[in-house]
């Protein structure tokens, strides 16, 4: 019979760790979380200390009586959860449900945790058994019951104002506001008009022409903003004499990157891979806690996903070091810098290390067959991250060439070369840059080198833009900001297009008009929530908790008090969303009645008031008073199927007019063309004119 119990989360990892012991030890899952505040009441006893009032979670009854049992057969029990806060805490939570607690039995009960599940690290942690961590189990707690607050405290309020089922949250309703406001910045941004001029010269000694671009004169540079100013300078150039007046050469180095975060692997993954943040992290879960290796069995690929550090082992950085040389050679490997870290590594989640293979030696290529698709797409990226880390900075040869025309204007030439490939090598073309900018300097070019123009060309642009967040970008924005935690961000995102505040189209997020409704309560009646100062603030209390250096009761003290009188007066003064049943002029068919307009899962949409008598039910239409500029017939506005709020004509299919922006009533006073509301003011949709101008007061809109 066994005399050890090692209780984890996965039945994965139950399969993977087996191996490394003998029979003195049985594996067994808690299947995550055993214990969670009830979901029909906030479940805090706001009376009495605040204190969580937990309950075994539905469906759990029957594997805590199997636990229990196994429990019964064990003198020493491991509680060996994941190497984090919410790791900590369900391993405080098994201790309390299996009744555990010192006092309560006379078994040996210890604390166990590993960063990566292979022999040595699992065999080591339990030579180096602890105690829990009740900072990290406080830390956990305070965030649970904070969420469970402003959940249970704003959701209702949204039920009552907007419709049923939306949710509000502590990190997701910051996500949203932080989306809503680059929607903002997009729907205001007003397109300025640039130039730009190439000069293409003969070099002696060069077979191809050099592409100089413009770049000022001797007092620095200048904005060219209009034809008139470009064609000034074209007929100064076109008479002008050219000559080289300095080249300087260099060397510019480009660092390894860091090894990944849950952050930046969340975000490498989004932009190479295409990958949303949740399909990474279950992904990646599945490389920590094993896969099966035809004639190994079940091998644990990566270290821990969910962390804030860069941190390398020595073991780590050593097995990488041998390989590197074996591979590639003494000069591939990196000079190690003994330098403290970055202020980030100050916020490191439990002082992990960073993503990386659990044995460098396993090459992706080698397990390419055994691992899914995905599976050896992800863990390439990990293991071709790790070991670029662990090599020098490429380097390249650089030459900045400055030619004057006449003494007057000056045009610029860059170019430069890779010289060492340092950490490409090992990076592949993932890594890679465009290095030469077109042009290539095969001889020396010098002050004394003849130049003749050859030909000038000038082209028209117009400033773009902010970006529309992506998944990667959000993930970005929100480390940067200090919002939320690693862990956080996926299920945040995920929340968020659920419950359809935004939606996902190609890789951008757009809001949709049930987010701006919500996002515009949130504002009016819980600025703190929404506040991204307020909540990083907030994030940085919670971890002065799992430091030790605050107690989580007192956050929860100062918290509720000011969110409980903020719903009470959000619930007398803030109005209701009207989005629905608003009577119009179309009759049923099928019945006569006047149809009114209802709210559903992609906008609105007519149906019959006689329902559930008369069923009849079709797309809704809101005409905005302005002809289409095609046909003449309605502009109306329409929701894309994935809720994006678009303007289009109403006599489509016959007539293909579309505009993501709203049109306007007033026509553009240069050409007469169909203006569009940007910000406050009008724009010009003749891509020849772009005029723009002012809303004027009778704009309707």
């Amino acid at each position: 019979m066994a005399k050890n119990l090692i209780i984890v989360e996965s039945p994965a990892k139950v399969k993977t760790i087996k191996k490394f012991l003998g029979s003195n030890y049985q594996v067994v899952a808690s299947l995550g979380h055993v214990r969670d505040l009830p979901k029909s009441q906030m479940g805090i006893d706001i009376e009495h200390g605040f204190e969580p009032k937990y309950i075994t979670i539905r469906g759990k009854g029957e594997l805590l009586a199997s636990l229990r049992k196994e429990v019964k057969k064990a003198d020493r029990i491991f509680l060996a959860t994941d190497p984090d806060r919410e790791g900590e805490a369900i391993s405080w939570h098994l201790q309390k449900a299996l009744k555990l607690e010192p006092g309560e039995t006379d078994k040996t009960v210890e604390r166990i945790t590993f960063n990566e599940i292979t022999k040595s690290a699992v065999r080591d942690s339990l030579k180096d058994p602890r105690d829990i961590d009740m900072n990290l189990v406080d830390a956990q707690q305070a965030r649970r019951v904070l969420d469970r607050m402003v959940g249970y405290g704003i959701s209702p309020l949204l039920w009552a104002k907007v419709k049923r089922g939306l949710s509000a949250g502590r990190v997701q309703s910051v996500a949203l506001r932080i989306i809503c406001d680059r929607e903002d910045e997009i729907e205001a941004f007003i397109p300025e008009e640039y130039w730009t001029i190439d000069a293409d010269f003969s070099v002696a000694g060069e077979k191809k022409p050099l592409t100089a671009k413009f770049y000022g004169d001797r007092d620095g540079k200048i904005k060219i903003s209009t034809k008139e100013e470009a064609d000034n300078i074209l007929s100064f150039c076109e008479k002008a004499t050219f000559k080289v007046e300095d080249v300087k050469k260099g060397i510019r180095t480009r660092k390894a990157p860091l090894p990944f975060t849950t952050s930046t692997l969340q975000q490498e993954a989004s932009s190479v891979l295409n990958f949303s943040t949740q399909k990474t992290m279950r992904i990646a879960q599945q490389l920590y806690e094993g896969v099966d290796i035809k004639g190994s069995g079940s091998i644990g690929l990566i270290s821990y996903l969910r962390t804030d550090s860069t941190r390398i082992s020595d073991e780590a950085a050593t097995a990488a070091a041998a390989y590197i040389e074996e591979q590639f050679g003494k000069e591939y490997l990196k000079v190690r810098d003994q330098k403290k870290s970055d202020e980030k590594e100050k916020k490191i989640q439990d002082a992990h290390e960073a993503i990386r293979p659990t044995d460098v030696s396993l090459l992706p290529q080698n397990l390419k067959e055994d691992l899914s698709r995905d599976q050896y797409r992800l863990y390439q990226l990990i293991w071709q991250r790790f070991l670029s880390s662990q090599m020098p900075p490429a380097k390249y040869d650089t030459v900045n060439i400055r030619i004057a025309a006449s003494e007057r204007y000056i045009f610029t030439v860059s170019a430069s070369k890779l010289s060492f490939d340092g950490f490409l090598k090992a990076s592949g073309p993932l890594g890679r840059e465009e290095d030469d900018n077109g042009n290539l300097l095969t001889s020396d070019i010098s002050t004394d080198s003849m130049v003749k123009l050859e030909s000038l060309s000038d082209k028209q642009h117009f400033t773009q833009p902010p970006s529309h967040y992506t998944e990667a970008t959000l993930v970005r924005q929100l480390e940067e900001l200090g919002i939320g935690r690693p862990s956080t961000y996926a299920p945040t995102i995920g929340t968020i297009i659920s419950r359809r505040y935004i939606t996902k189209e190609q890789k951008n997020l757009y809001v949709t008009e049930l987010g701006t409704a919500v996002n515009q309560i949130l504002k009016e009646a819980f600025p703190n929530i929404v506040d991204v100062n307020f909540t990083s603030k907030l994030e940085g209390q919670l971890d002065g908790v799992e430091s030790g250096d605050v107690q989580w009761k007192t956050i929860i003290e100062n918290f509720y008090p000011d969110l409980e009188t903020a719903v009470e007066k959000a619930d007398k003064e803030i109005a209701e969303v009207k989005i629905a049943d608003e009577v119009t002029d179309e009759i049923c068919e099928n019945c006569g009645r006047n149809m009114v307009i209802k709210y559903g899962p992609h906008g609105k949409f007519l149906a019959c008031p006689g329902f559930p008598d008369c069923r009849n039910a079709k797309p809704y239409y809101e005409k905005i008073g302005v002809p289409c500029p095609k046909c003449g017939k309605d502009i109306v506005m329409k929701m894309s199927k994935k809720g994006r709020r678009y303007y289009g004509c109403i006599g489509y299919p016959d007539c293909d007019f579309v505009s993501w922006p709203r049109p306007a009533k007033t026509k553009c006073p240069e050409c007469n063309s169909l203006m569009v509301i940007k910000g406050e003011k009008l724009v010009c949709t003749n891509e020849d004119c772009q005029h723009s101008m002012e809303m004027p007061d009778e704009e309707s809109i």
